[in-house]
Parts: C-alpha cells; sequence; structure tokens
C-alpha cells in the first residue's frame, strides 16, 4: 500500500479546531481521592493520589512526567483517558470540553494510551492483526478495509505483517508486543497519545529502538505525545518540557533542558542526583534523598516535600507554595526557595530573577 492509499484507508483525524496555538490538552485542577477503610472504627480515610494537577500540552510536542511510584503520574493518564472518573478538574481537548463539547467517544479516537505491560494490554484470543482492526472497526471501518490497514500499521512500526498478522501476543516477544500496541493506538488516527512506562519493561537495546520508532511516528504523523516514565535519561531523550509530580501535586514544570541545567525544586535536583551514570568516577556519595515519601492518606501540611527537604524551614511547614513562574521561559516551581520575597532565608529578594 502506498503512502497516500493509507491516507485513504486510515479514520480521519479529529479535526483541528483551535489553530496551532491553542493547546491540544489542557488540564484544570485535576482531582482524584481515592475513599478507603481502616482502622478498628473502620472510620473512612482518603488517598489523595492527584491533587489539583494543571497543565497543558501543546500540539506536536511530547511533554514527560516523572516522579517516584506512587506519586500519581499513571493516575493522572487513567485520568484523561477517562479510565475512572476524576472528582474535580476540567480536561479540554482542543478547547473543547470533554463530556460536554466533545463526547467521550470523539475523545478515544482523538487520544490513545499505550500501557506498561504490553501482554495484559493485548487480547490473547486476538491475532495480531485482529487486536490492531478492531478498533477501527468498531468505529465504522469495514472489515477488510480494516485488516488491511493492520497489515500496513504493522510494517510502519517494523514488524512484517506476512509474518506476524496472524501470530497471538503469547507468540511474539515484549518489545514486539509493544509495537503492535503503538500500531494499534495509530489505527484510530488519533492527536495525541500517552506512553505510560510504555518502554520501561523492555531491555536497553529494544527500548532504544522504540524510542526511536516513536520519534519517527511523531515526525511521520504529527503526533503530540504525553510520555510518563520513572527513567529520567530516557525522559530527556524524548522529551521537550518536563513535568515533576510528588505526592499527587506538580512540583516543577518547563523545559526540560532548563529543568536539568538548573533545577529549582530539591526533589527535582534530588532526582537527577540520583541518576546512575556510566562514568565509575562519578559515583554518588551520599544520598540525595531521605526516607520515604509520606504516607498519602495523611499527607504533611504546607509542602509536602518538607518532611525529606533538607532546606526546610518553618515556613514550609505553614504554607503550601504555589507553582509560581522562573522567568519567562515557561519554567515554574512550586517552592518557597523559588519565589521572590517569599520569606524563606534562600529566596530571591523581591525585584530579582532566580
Amino acid at each position: 500500500m502506498s503512502e497516500s492509499a493509507l491516507t485513504e484507508t486510515m479514520l480521519d483525524p479529529v479535526e483541528d479546531l483551535g489553530g496551532a496555538a491553542q493547546p491540544l490538552l489542557r488540564v484544570d485542577g485535576l482531582t482524584k481521592h481515592f475513599p478507603i477503610r481502616g482502622g478498628l472504627l473502620g472510620k473512612s480515610k482518603t488517598v489523595r493520589a492527584v491533587d489539583d494537577v494543571t497543565f497543558s500540552i501543546a500540539k506536536g510536542e511530547t511533554l514527560g512526567i516523572v516522579g517516584e511510584s506512587g506519586c500519581g503520574k499513571s493516575t493522572t493518564a487513567r485520568l484523561l483517558m477517562h479510565l475512572m472518573e476524576r472528582d474535580a478538574g476540567d480536561i479540554l481537548y482542543d478547547g473543547m470540553q470533554v463530556g460536554r463539547a466533545l463526547s467521550l467517544r470523539e475523545l478515544r479516537r482523538g487520544m490513545q494510551m499505550v500501557f506498561q505491560d504490553s501482554y495484559a494490554s493485548l487480547n490473547p484470543r486476538l491475532t495480531i492483526e485482529e487486536s490492531i482492526a478492531f478498533g477501527p472497526k468498531v468505529h465504522g471501518m469495514d472489515d477488510a478495509v480494516a485488516r488491511k490497514l493492520a497489515r500496513e500499521l504493522l510494517g510502519k512500526v517494523g514488524l512484517r505483517p506476512e509474518t506476524f498478522a496472524n501470530r497471538y501476543p503469547h507468540e511474539i516477544s515484549g518489545g514486539q508486543r509493544q509495537r503492535v500496541n503503538i500500531a494499534r493506538a495509530l489505527a484510530l488516527s488519533p492527536r495525541l497519545v500517552i506512553l505510560d512506562e510504555a518502554v520501561s519493561a523492555l531491555d536497553k537495546s529494544v527500548e532504544a529502538q522504540v524510542l526511536n520508532l516513536l520519534t519517527d511516528l511523531k515526525s511521520e504523523f504529527g503526533l503530540t505525545y504525553l510520555f510518563i516514565s520513572h527513567d529520567l535519561n530516557v525522559v530527556r531523550y524524548i522529551s521537550d518540557r518536563v513535568l515533576v509530580m510528588y505526592l499527587g501535586e506538580v512540583v516543577e514544570l518547563g523545559p526540560v533542558d532548563q529543568v536539568w541545567d538548573a533545577p529549582a525544586h530539591p526533589y527535582t535536583r534530588a532526582l537527577l542526583a540520583a541518576m546512575p551514570s556510566s562514568d565509575p568516577d562519578n559515583r554518588t556519595q551520599t544520598a540525595p534523598i531521605t526516607g520515604d515519601p509520606p504516607n498519602p492518606i495523611d499527607p504533611p501540611p504546607g509542602c509536602r516535600f518538607h518532611t525529606r527537604c533538607a532546606f526546610a524551614e518553618p515556613l514550609c511547614s505553614a504554607k503550601g507554595p504555589k507553582l509560581s513562574a522562573i522567568g519567562d521561559s515557561g519554567h515554574e516551581a512550586a517552592c518557597h526557595m523559588a519565589v521572590a520575597g517569599s520569606g524563606h532565608s534562600r529566596s530571591p529578594a523581591v525585584g530579582v530573577a532566580a
């Protein structure tokens, strides 16, 4: 199938209604709390998994989300895909509010997700071809056309359709299954693809191949990515901007090179300091961060990181910092040390750039 034939076969992408300047995805105040029961009296408590998260993703960019396990990265992704209900907040896709101006069916056409577990993501009873063709058929595509599209997309992700189309998920490797999941996501012609730890289960050589594949597909299909990972090296390689989460909150956000070169939040600095190095002379001598994250059922008052921060002062436990701009480059941090005149002894003076 030629390039033009593939374009004709694929479903029409969701129309770009807002122009290039409007963010493709805007999230305002996204919140998800999980009620649980515990204790001798069975009193209900709440796990604050995602707490008032706000960010946007521009068209054509890759936003990386990083943080320790349990910080809310994957929950955020599932809320965006409406795999679970949010407690509060608005999600706007290209300026249209999801649930009002944009139906969930239309959202799923425009936004797809690739999960970490490549095997559990696929139906073991369907062949590879059937798995990729399933989505387009649900959206009205003829069976023969959907199968033809599935085979073409297999070729796009580096798998020979004559070899892999009729195989089942258990008959191929983890890296090959993840390529199938990427092809399946592309089958609905989405504009935004959420990649939730999509390469973390792969060995390094296969990981590099999949990352290069994602970069090529982004350019070819004009995709926008939300890339979630605990691997900071991978995030820096593939992302344009990075969002750092801690205990359900956004603590830093900005262009990836600026965050790496001049991290403004102590938690971000600790994450970067903990990155493994291949240089034997560049070994970590002291732990960049100590202790475990606080219990999300009962997070500490003020800044949630102050119990593990070497620069914590009474202000940090008394008042929670807001995400504030550092300069005019889009770099933001939720730390009293980054806000001029905040009252922290290390904060810059009013009128002095951080």
